[in-house]
Order: C-alpha cells, then structure tokens, then sequence
C-alpha cells in the first residue's frame, strides 16, 4: 500500500546474522557471516496495512525517528534466527539434496527497487493484493496459522494417520505452513484437514523447484483444489543463511512462479525470509508478492514473553517501511520455545511460551502463523539448547 504523501526518510541500519544451519541431526555448520547494510527508506501511502486493529503509520518527529529506531533496535539482533528449517537427513525425499552453488553473502545483493525481472508482477499485486495475502481473518486459536512439520521423533516420515491426529489438534487454524514436499505430506495434509482450512506450501529444495511444483500439482489434483492453498513459498531464509543473493531469490521465485503458473496455480508466490534480511536488503521487497518474514522475540535478549507481541508489531512496521509501503507483511513463523537457554530477559518455559503465544495473538495474531505445533524431537539441540521445544501443543 502506497502513502500520499512522504512520511519519513531516514537511514535504517543493522547487523544480521547469517546462522550456520543447525536444524538437522548432523548440521551443515558455515562460519557465521555478519551482513550490514544501509538503506535510505522514503515511505508513501494512503491506507497502511492495519495490524490487530493499529495501523502501521508510526508517528514520527526529531524524537522519534525511523533511524533512532532502527539504531535502538538492532544492537540486539545478532542472534534473531532460528537457522534453517530443514528436514531430517535421515528422512525420505523426493527431491535433490540443497543446492551447494549458491552465493556465500547476501552483502553483494541488490537493494534497490526494481531490479528484478518479476518486478512488475510482484509490485502490481501491493495494489490489488491478492486475497491470500490479505485477508485479516484469524481461526479461534487466535491466530492465522501454525507451522507443521511431518517427521517422527526419529525423523522418520509420519504416517498419514498419525499426521491425520496430528492435523485434528489444529482445526482452529485458519492455516497450515509446511515447509516442503517430502514424506507425501501435501497429500496427507490436504486429506486431513478441515474443508474451511488452507495450506501455506512450501518448496524447500530450491535446485529441484519443478520437483517440487509437480509433486504439489498431484497432490492438489488427487486430494482437492487450488482453492485450497493460502500461498507457495520458494526457498525458507535463503539470504539470511547466506545461501543465496537477492538476486538469485529473485530468479528461484520467477522460475517457481512461472512453474505454478504452467501447472494451473495463479495465487500468491513468495520466498520466506526473516525480518532483518528484509530490513538490510530490500531488494526482496520486489519478489514475492506479499512478504512473509520470520520473526523471535525470543533471540531479541531485550524483550520478555509478556511483551512478545508488542515487539513482533514493531517488526512488521519495520518490514512494511522497508518495502515502502508496498507490499502486505504476513509473520510465518513466530513463537517461544518451552525450553532451553536464557537469554537476557528471554527466558524458555512452558509458562513463559504460553505468555507469549498469548501476547502474540493479542496483539496481532491475525497476521502470524506460530512456530510450531509439537516438539521436534527429531532435530539436533541447536545453538541454545532449544531447537527441539517449540512446540505449541506439545506438554
């Protein structure tokens, strides 16, 4: 959405933290790379996108600026991700292993608007949003989705009953997020959940995405429709990761798009990244056709459970700036894990997740989908003793 008149123009500045990738049971550790970019936002529009009910406008003045902000609130970001979301090694897949070619530094990306060659087909959708991206409605769990993975405790692949269970306990979302194709989970999914429910697909194997389209279009033509999916995202924190440039998440998606498009799917595209690579490259602003960005308070060091919600707004306001008001912010992971390590005024407990989720779906649930439905017991501890204990409906 588009101001009619300038807001602000300030400099944003940060420091994000491109994690090694620690989401399997023998992680592919990569030194820790720190990108710092600098950007000089100009924010326009006539309708700001409306989080729980507060518009995103921010009321600026020599006290309060975008630039003060943004210094405030990056001195804590070095640790704002949770890594990759991967599937198991050890779990069955239908698609090849990661691409190994990529870029190494998302430094070198282009942060200016415009440059991608899909550029025209992702700005022209902020006008007339597609109504995936859009809608503001929320399930009864209070929030717009959940995440779900399909994987045992082993990293096994579940049965379709068991994800048929697992699925049952989630009726009160709105969405389902997967994140690949592997363990025939679109299928399991589309065959188990609620007829009102969608799903939020994902390509995860960025070097097989046709794979990838067609085991989705089987899926959808044997278990239901394209009515059925919310959104389809290519890629899950690529220049966050370092595992790609601007650029090269720009040609992942116009290939994805272009793939979906050939096999009947005309909805929303978009590649998932976190907050902070948006904020320090908003080239990605021009690529997906709503943005949909990871996001922790837990990793902030500075925010506690209670205030979870409050801080994750921000970060929407933040994200939205730096596409300039031209694209729609959609949250696709957030959460708090129930255990692991303290970190500043973070702290992991059940008590604490359960505060936090709250604060969250208070403030502005109609625009996340939670991190995630169970413990995965099947992924290595991580950096901060936590990666196994975000799960929602787990005891």
């Amino acid at each position: 959405m588009r101001f009619s008149q300038v807001l602000s123009s300030a400099t944003l500045a940060g420091a994000a933290l491109a994690n090694p990738m620690g989401h399997e049971h023998v992680p592919h550790k990569r030194d820790v790379a720190y990108v710092t970019n600098v950007q000089t936002t100009t924010v326009y529009g006539t309708a700001p996108q409306q989080i729980g009910g507060q518009s995103t406008t921010l009321a600026l003045d020599a006290s309060n600026s975008v630039a003060q902000q943004a210094a405030t609130q990056t001195s804590s970001l070095s640790g704002l991700s949770r890594g990759v979301e991967a599937a198991p090694s050890e779990a069955p897949s239908s698609t090849a292993s990661a691409s190994s070619s990529v870029g190494t530094s998302s430094s070198s990306a282009s942060s200016s608007v415009g440059t991608s060659s899909s550029a025209s087909t992702s700005s022209s959708s902020s006008s007339s949003a597609p109504s995936s991206s859009s809608s503001s409605s929320v399930g009864s769990s209070g929030a717009k989705g959940i995440t779900y993975s399909p994987y045992s405790n082993s990293g096994a692949c579940k049965s379709s009953s068991d994800i048929a269970s697992d699925l049952a306990q989630l009726s009160g979302y709105d969405i389902i997020r997967l994140y690949g194709v592997d363990c025939d989970q679109v299928s399991a999914v589309l065959q188990a959940k609620s007829s009102n429910q969608k799903v939020f697909l994902g390509i995860y194997y960025v070097d097989a995405i046709q794979d990838g389209v067609d085991t989705i279009k089987s899926a959808i033509e044997a278990h239901g429709s394209w009515d059925d999916v919310h959104a389809i995202s290519i890629g899950n924190e690529l220049v966050n990761s370092g595992s790609a440039s601007v650029s090269q998440v720009g040609s992942y998606v116009s290939e994805g798009r272009s793939a979906l498009k050939s096999a009947g799917y005309t909805g929303s595209v978009v590649s998932v990244d976190t907050f902070i690579a948006v904020i320090n490259n908003p080239g990605l602003c021009d690529h997906s056709d709503f943005m949909a960005v990871n996001a922790h308070a837990y990793f902030d060091y500075n925010t506690a459970a209670e205030d979870a919600g409050s801080w994750l707004v921000e970060q929407i306001q933040r994200v939205w700036g730096a596409c300039q008001g031209n694209k729609e912010v959609l949250i696709t992971e957030s959460g708090w894990p129930s255990k692991g390590e303290t970190l500043g005024k973070a702290v992991a407990s059940k008590s604490n997740q359960e505060s936090a989720i709250s604060s969250i779906e208070s403030s502005c649930g109609s625009d996340v989908i939670l991190f995630t439905a169970f413990n995965d017991y099947w992924k290595a501890d991580g950096a901060y003793g936590c990666e196994k204990y975000w799960g929602i409906q787990s005891s």
